[in-house]
């Protein structure tokens, strides 16, 4: 006698579904989300870059999870997650942070495709992380109280009398703090020691970022302040008669710093494919072009038009001391100087 099964539809779905289940928990499989994803611990804020971000996330299809804080906040964190970090890629606002990371070994050294799309000063010597955008450290200045052709020529000048009390600062801004170990380690510990003393006996007045500088040279309250380049254009474009410049200082001083933003992968990364195409995204030209009109950044990228307020690059690089910026990680120590002059 023949017995004859029936096979439901509630039955089918069940034994596809364990079939699909079997097979992904074979040896070597990976499931698909799990390829398709990419942790990105970010020192550049969210309301700069996420449109740039979620672009990527769309073209390519890769779902982007990201931890967005300061530069130095995620490179201690990932220096004390160590092996245990679920981070792939870390990017960055100075190199100063990049090199602490480099520096403790958990950069992968990336392929030469990725690092010949640049200037060999665009990323460490080991290449293991690469710039995304440039900035230069600027002298910003009242164009209604300053005689552009009476400022110093080197920022030690600024401590001199003349200026007393008519300039501005942000000791405990991460930018400055990043020119501070440059000027260390260009002019030696006790140099810029005395230098911060006598700023500060020069009643130098300390403001909490960039901004605040700028809005205090525009309201009188200062005169000078030492700031980034790009705040100053940010602040003309809601009101084109913003009423200060800027400038550089002399060859070569060390006031002149070209700090970059910059990205490296981790030795860990689980999804090393993934982070390769999103350093590379950053680098394309759309992109670079996308940071220098939106955010306002140098790009790295030969051959991408600047806008015409801008001085290039290059140009920049060529009056900036000489300075390997892995070198900037070195922070402790600048920490200390401001703590002994009494300024954090």
């Amino acid at each position: 006698m023949m017995t004859i099964t029936c096979i439901t539809n509630k039955t089918r779905r069940f034994l596809l579904w364990a079939g699909m289940l079997l097979v992904l928990m074979l040896p070597g499989r990976v499931p698909d989300t799990a390829a398709q994803s990419l942790t990105i611990y970010s020192g550049r804020s969210k309301a700069l870059v996420e449109p740039l971000i979620r672009k990527f996330e769309e073209e390519h299809g890769i779902r982007m999870n990201v931890r967005y804080g300061g530069s130095t906040q995620l490179a201690v964190a990932l220096l004390e997650e160590g092996r245990r970090t679920p981070a792939d890629v870390f990017w960055a606002q100075d190199a100063g942070a990049l090199g602490a990371v480099h520096r403790n070994g958990m950069f992968e050294p990336l392929p030469e495709e990725l690092l010949s799309l640049l200037p060999a000063q665009l990323h460490n010597s080991e290449g293991t992380w690469i710039a995304t955008s440039g900035r230069a450290r600027v002298m910003a200045y009242s164009t209604s109280r300053v005689d552009a052709d009476l400022l110093p020529e080197s920022i030690f000048g600024l401590a001199d009398r003349r200026w007393r009390g008519r300039v501005g600062w942000a000791p405990s801004n991460g930018s400055f703090q990043s020119l501070l170990t440059a000027m260390r380690l260009l002019e030696g510990d006790d140099v810029i020691l005395q230098w911060l003393h006598d700023m500060k006996a020069n009643n130098t007045q300390g403001y909490i970022n960039n901004s605040a500088l700028l809005q205090a040279v525009a309201a009188g309250e200062i005169d000078i302040a030492l700031t980034n380049h790009y705040y100053l254009f940010r602040f003309r474009e809601t009101d084109p008669d913003f009423p200060v410049e800027q400038t550089l200082f002399a060859d070569g001083d060390s006031g002149n710093l070209v700090n970059v933003a910059g990205i490296g992968m981790l030795t860990t990364s689980r999804n090393r494919d993934a982070a390769l195409k999103f350093m590379k995204f950053l680098l394309e030209p759309e992109n670079q072009e996308w940071v220098t009109r939106e955010v306002y950044e140098y790009p790295v990228l030969e051959g991408i038009s600047t806008r015409s307020v801008d001085t290039p690059l290059s140009d920049i690089q060529d009056v900036s001391p000489d300075l390997d910026l892995d070198d900037l990680s070195d922070l402790n120590r600048t920490l200390d100087l401001l703590r002994r002059a009494g300024l954090l």
